[in-house]
C-alpha cells in the first residue's frame, strides 16, 4: 500500500511538471499572433500609404501628347534666323534626327542600365552611393533617365522623401506605359542644358551654332556632360571643367562598350568650336524683329509668341538692313561733325553716340515687301521705332501729294503760276500768315514742274487754296495717309505730323503706276503642327490714274535733275525724289524711288530741336538715302520708269507753258495727260496780257 501511494504521488508530480510546456507554447502562440498582426499592420499601413500617395499623383497620359513650350523663330527673306522668342528655348525634334552617338553618350553618363531597369535602378543607386563615398563628392547620380523625365514633367524641385517616393512611383508607371525610345525622346527634348537651352537641339545651336544632327562625338559627349550641373560645366563659363566632364562621359562610353579607347582619345583631343553667345534679336535686325513681335502679340497673343513655336517668315533682307544701318550711322556721324563735335580718331569717333536720330524704310516696288527698316541709331539704347511710331512734320516731302491732287483737278506740269507775296488773314484768331520760300525770295512766273523741283512754298500754298483743303485732305487719305491732317493752308507745307511709313507708302503709289500694294512685313506664319496661320497674298488697289502717277514721277525726276534733290544724281540712274525740311530745321526728310525700291529717310531730334542752320533734307537726309540706294541698286541694271498709255509728250515754251513758237527762247519736252496738252502756240511778245497766260 505504501508503495502504491508513493507511485500516485510521483504521478501527480509528473502531471504538474507537464503544465510548464503548456505555458511556453502559449507564449509562442502570442508571439506568432503579434508578429502576424504586425505584418498585417505594416501591410495595412503600407497599403494606406500607397493609396494615399497615388491618389494625388499626376496622370502620365499627358506625356503621350507632348507639346512643351517651344521657340518661335523669325526668318529673313532668305530663310535665315533673325529672331527667337521663347520662355523656354526649346526646339523639339524626333529621336531619328539625333545621332546615335549622342543617345549613347547621354545613356552612358546618366543611366547605363536604361534599357534593363523598370524606371528605377536600385543597383545604380547603390553603385553611385559607393562611388560618391569613395570620391568624397558627388560624381555620379542615382536617378534614372525615367526619373529625370518624371521630375521635369510632374514634380517640383523640392528635396523631400515624399517627392522621391512620388518620383519612384511615377517612373515605374512611365516605364510600364511607354517604350524606352519614347522615354528617351521626351528626355532629350525636355532636359535643361544651360544658358536658357532646353533639349539637345537648342543646346547644339547654343554652344556650337549647328543642328544636333551635325554634331561629332566630341560635341555629343560635351552636351552629355551638362545635365548634372549645366552652369558648372558650361563651356562658355569654364572650358576646363567642361572638358573634365566630357572626359568622364567618354570614359563611361568606353566602359559601356559604345566606343573604343582610340575613339575616346580622338574625341577628347578634338578642338571644339564653341560659338560665342549672341542675341539674334539684338544683333540682326532688332527694329524689324520688334515690329514683328508687336504684330504677333497683337493678333495672336503672348502665349502664341512665346510658347507655341511659330515659324514667321518676313520680307526683310539682311544685307539691305545692314547697309541701311551703316548709312544711317555714317549720316549721323557726319552730322555730328558739322555740328561742331571735336575731331577724333576714327576708332574713338565710332564709339560716340550721336545726339540726333534717324530712320530709314525701304519697300520693294511692285511687291510692297519691306526690305529694310531702321528705327533709330541704336536699338539697345532706344527701342522707339521712328520709322513706324514717330509722328513728325514732313515739310516739303508732303508736296507731291498736293501736286498729284492738283493734276487730277486739271493742272498740268506746264501750268504757270505766280510766285509772289501773299497774305492770309484768320479773322477768328486775328492772325496774319505770310508764307515764304526757303530763301525768302519770290520768283514770279513759274511752271508747275519748276515749282515742285525748286520746292516753292508760296506756289504750293496757292495751289492748295485753289483745289480746296477738304479735297486735298480726302486725297491724302486716299493715298493712305492715316494721321490726322490740319484743315488749314499750312497743310501744303507739310505741317501736319505723319510717319515715315505713311509717306513711303504714299510714294509707293506713284512708283507703282497709281496702284496701292499693301506693305508686307510678314509673308507667312506656320504653327508648330505645320498649319499655315496666314500667308501673304497681294492686296492691290487702284488709287489714282496711271498717267497721274507717271506725271508725278516725272516731276520728281526734275527734283533730282535741277532741284533740291540734285545730290541723288550720283546714282547715275533714273530716280524720283523729294526733300523735306521743317521750320527751324527740326526735321529733315528725303523720300524717293527708283523702279525697284521706294525709300524714305528722316533725320531729327526726338525732343524736337534744331539740327542746325541749313541742315535741310538735302543736306542731312539725302546723303543717307543716296548711300543706301547705291548699295541696294548695286549690280542691278539701269532701268527707266515705264510710260503708260494716255501720256503724250509735247515741246513747249519753258516760260509760257504753251506750245513752243518761233520766238521761244527756251523750249522743253513736257509730258501731259492725253487731251490736256496745250493747243495754243506761244504768241509773239506783247500779243497777249499776263492775265491770259498766268494762273493765280
Amino acid at each position: 500500500m505504501p508503495n502504491n501511494n508513493n507511485k500516485k504521488k510521483k504521478n501527480i508530480k509528473k502531471k504538474r511538471v507537464k503544465k510548464k510546456p503548456f505555458s511556453f507554447s502559449l507564449i509562442i502562440f502570442f508571439i506568432k499572433f503579434f508578429v502576424i498582426l504586425g505584418f498585417f499592420g505594416i501591410f495595412v499601413v503600407s497599403a494606406f500609404l500607397y493609396f494615399y500617395i497615388i491618389k494625388d499623383l499626376p496622370k502620365i497620359s499627358s506625356l503621350a501628347d507632348y507639346k512643351p513650350p517651344v521657340i518661335t523663330t523669325i526668318y529673313s527673306d532668305d530663310n535665315k534666323t533673325i529672331g527667337e522668342f521663347y520662355k523656354e528655348k526649346r526646339i523639339v525634334i524626333p529621336l531619328s534626327d539625333m545621332p546615335q552617338r549622342l543617345k549613347e553618350a547621354f545613356i552612358a553618363a546618366e543611366d547605363s542600365r536604361f534599357y534593363s531597369h523598370e524606371g528605377i535602378d536600385f543597383i545604380s543607386v547603390v553603385r553611385a552611393f559607393l562611388k560618391n563615398i569613395k570620391a568624397g563628392t558627388i560624381v555620379q547620380g542615382g536617378s534614372t533617365i525615367t526619373q529625370q523625365v518624371t521630375k521635369s514633367f510632374f514634380l517640383t524641385p523640392e528635396r523631400s522623401y515624399i517627392r522621391k517616393i512620388n518620383e519612384a512611383f511615377l517612373a515605374y508607371r512611365i516605364d510600364r506605359k511607354f517604350t524606352k525610345a519614347q522615354i528617351l525622346y521626351l528626355y532629350l527634348n525636355q532636359i535643361y542644358l544651360g544658358h536658357g537651352a532646353y533639349g539637345v537641339e537648342a543646346a547644339a545651336n547654343n554652344y556650337f551654332g549647328k543642328s544636333v544632327k551635325e554634331l561629332n562625338l566630341a560635341e555629343c559627349s560635351m552636351l552629355a556632360g551638362l545635365p548634372q550641373a549645366p552652369s558648372r560645366y558650361s563651356p562658355f563659363r569654364d572650358i576646363k571643367k567642361a572638358q573634365a566632364r566630357q572626359s568622364y562621359v567618354l570614359d563611361r562610353m568606353v566602359a559601356e562598350k559604345y566606343i573604343t579607347d582610340k575613339e575616346a582619345a580622338e574625341a577628347a583631343n578634338t578642338k571644339l568650336d564653341i560659338k560665342p553667345r549672341r542675341s539674334l534679336y539684338m544683333d540682326e535686325v532688332p527694329y524689324y524683329t520688334e515690329h514683328i513681335r508687336r504684330y504677333i502679340v497683337g493678333k495672336y497673343g503672348k502665349n502664341a509668341l512665346y510658347n507655341e513655336g511659330l515659324k514667321i517668315y518676313t520680307s526683310v533682307n539682311i544685307k539691305l538692313q545692314k547697309e541701311a544701318l551703316n548709312a544711317v550711322k555714317t549720316g549721323l556721324f557726319d552730322l555730328d561733325k558739322r555740328r561742331g563735335y571735336p575731331k577724333q580718331p576714327e576708332s574713338i569717333e565710332r564709339e560716340q553716340y550721336p545726339e540726333a536720330q534717324a530712320a530709314l524704310l525701304c519697300m520693294e516696288a511692285e511687291t510692297g515687301r519691306v526690305k529694310a527698316m531702321i528705327g533709330g541709331f541704336d536699338f539697345k539704347k532706344s527701342q522707339f521705332n521712328r520709322a513706324i511710331q514717330a509722328l513728325r512734320q514732313p515739310g516739303s516731302a508732303f508736296k507731291p501729294i498736293i501736286y498729284s491732287a492738283a493734276l487730277d483737278k486739271g493742272y498740268t506740269p506746264a501750268t504757270v503760276l505766280i510766285d509772289s507775296p501773299v497774305v492770309f488773314v484768320n479773322p477768328w484768331q486775328d492772325k496774319v500768315w505770310k508764307p515764304k520760300n526757303y530763301k525768302e525770295e519770290f520768283y514770279g512766273h513759274t511752271l508747275l514742274r519748276k515749282a515742285l523741283a525748286k520746292s516753292r512754298n508760296v506756289v504750293t500754298v496757292k495751289i492748295l487754296k485753289d483745289i480746296g483743303i477738304d479735297y486735298a485732305i480726302d486725297y491724302a487719305k486716299k493715298m493712305k495717309i492715316k494721321s490726322e491732317l490740319t484743315k488749314n493752308l499750312s497743310l501744303a507745307l507739310g505741317t501736319s505730323d505723319v510717319t515715315l511709313f505713311e509717306l513711303v507708302t504714299a510714294y509707293s503709289i506713284f512708283a507703282n503706276k497709281g496702284f496701292y500694294i499693301e506693305p508686307v512685313f510678314v509673308t507667312e506664319i506656320i504653327d508648330r503642327n505645320g498649319n499655315v496661320l496666314e500667308r501673304h497674298s497681294e492686296i492691290k488697289e487702284k488709287i489714282i490714274e496711271e498717267n497721274t502717277a507717271y506725271i508725278v514721277t516725272s516731276l520728281l525726276e526734275s527734283v533730282v535733275r535741277e532741284g533740291t534733290g540734285r545730290r541723288a544724281k550720283a546714282l547715275k540712274r533714273p530716280v524720283a525724289c523729294k526733300t523735306g525740311t521743317t521750320n527751324n530745321f527740326y526735321d529733315a526728310w528725303f523720300v524717293g524711288y527708283s523702279p525697284e525700291y521706294i525709300t524714305g529717310v528722316w533725320v531729327g531730334f526726338d525732343e524736337r530741336k534744331s539740327l542746325g542752320k541749313h541742315e535741310t533734307g538735302a543736306k542731312a537726309a539725302s546723303p543717307i538715302w543716296i548711300d543706301f540706294m547705291q548699295k541696294a541698286l548695286e549690280n542691278k541694271p539701269v532701268t527707266a520708269f515705264q510710260i503708260p498709255e494716255g501720256v503724250i509728250f509735247t515741246k513747249i515754251d519753258a516760260k509760257t507753258g504753251l506750245l513752243a513758237g518761233p520766238d521761244s527762247e527756251k523750249t522743253i519736252i513736257e509730258c501731259f495727260k492725253e487731251g490736256t496738252e496745250p493747243v495754243e502756240q506761244t504768241p509773239s511778245e506783247g500779243a497777249v496780257t499776263e492775265t491770259d497766260l498766268f494762273k493765280y
